[in-house]
């Protein structure tokens, strides 16, 4: 009899650890839920989810976004990733681009890749909002602004590829007079016409920079107004430049189309406009171009995330790093090609310094 309550006993307490052990192991798991219900940054499978938001123009710009656009192309075709492209309107509020990139990260999509300065303000209020998620801003790094431990601010030199391309259009003008054409007036645009001024002066001291920008802030539609960039040439032609720059995303179109028309030279930028096949019409004016790899900073983050180890603080891409360029394609420039590498590689080392700022 005693034994049989002893047994029982035993029954009961052994009924109560289990019940003790499923209750914890059901708070932990609470608790790791409550911690994050955000999808991490691949999957059990190990792919990604990834979410990219465009600047204006986005993908079809011929130029900044596209190189975007091929960055994710090719992390998409060489690994198993769902993407999700949304694009920024032309003089949206900051709001609607961190509704933009909020609407990414509630929908599971982890890193997220913000395609332009503008989205500065708004990934750092989101990123907060999202410790567990991977964010990456091209062409901005703000401290206290978007310098969180889970974003990578991925930025170019590029008034170092804009001195190079300034060389090309002293050695090339006939008439010692070249233009720039800008799409918006900001510090980063202003980056670029410094270091081509600079370019210029470098190699023909003599020689003159016309300067004429689309729009001024907060109207971001410089860069998607080919009818203006078209204006823009013109007027700049008609007053004695033959080579000019076109730092305008997709309004570089309309300059180009001047450009051919008046039987002159134009730069491209970001891209190797040379190759990109909307602007097959005017390829054969478009002598060079300042090759911006943004492709290349989007692949390198994507591929950082999944590799476990993601790109964080600011990373630079430069001359040195391969990250900016001259592009050759056409052989218009082959036969400057000698200075421009001399140039090239006085940057690299040092002994020449390129501004960056007025």
């Amino acid at each position: 009899m005693a034994r049989g309550r002893e047994n029982a006993l035993r029954r009961v307490r052994g009924i109560r650890l289990v019940a003790g052990a499923l209750a914890l192991g059901l708070g932990l798991a609470g608790l790791a839920a409550c911690g994050s219900d955000e999808a991490p940054a691949g999957g059990g499978d190990g792919k990604l989810k990834i979410g990219l938001a465009y600047d204006v123009g986005g993908r079809g710009d011929q130029s900044f976004n596209d190189s975007a656009a091929r960055g994710l192309d090719k992390a998409k075709a060489e690994t198993g990733i769902e993407t999700r492209e949304l694009e920024a309107s032309p003089g949206e509020t900051d709001s609607a681009k961190e509704d933009r990139l909020r609407q990414l990260a509630d929908g599971g999509f982890n890193p997220i890749i913000a395609i332009g300065y503008a989205y500065a303000t708004p990934i750092g209020k989101v990123a907060k909002d999202h410790p567990n998620v991977k964010f990456a801003i091209i062409d901005d790094y703000s401290p206290g602004t978007d310098d969180g431990p889970n974003i990578a601010n991925l930025t170019f030199a590029e008034h170092e590829g804009s001195f190079l391309v300034g060389v090309a259009a002293a050695l090339k003008s006939k008439t010692n007079k070249v233009g720039y054409v800008g799409g918006v007036n900001t510090p980063l645009l202003q980056k670029f016409e410094v270091g081509y001024a600079a370019g210029v002066k470098a190699a023909k001291p003599t020689a003159t920079v016309e300067v004429k920008y689309l729009t001024q802030p907060p109207d971001m539609t410089g860069f998607n107004d080919p009818a203006k960039g078209e204006t823009a040439a013109t007027g700049q032609l008609d007053a004695g430049a033959d080579v000019i720059y076109a730092a305008a995303g997709g309004s570089g179109s309309g300059a180009f189309k001047s450009i051919k028309s008046k039987g002159k030279l134009g730069i491209g930028v970001d891209s190797d406009q040379y190759n990109v096949p909307e602007l097959a019409d005017v390829k054969d004016v478009i002598m060079t171009s300042m090759v911006k790899k943004v492709d290349l900073a989007v692949y390198d983050f994507i591929t950082s995330v999944k590799a476990g180890k993601p790109i964080s603080g600011n990373k630079v891409y430069d001359l040195k790093s391969g990250g900016i360029e001259y592009a050759t394609s056409g052989g218009k420039v082959d036969d400057i090609k000698a200075q421009l590498e001399e140039y090239k590689q006085k940057i690299i080392s040092g002994t020449v310094q390129v501004p960056s700022k007025k």
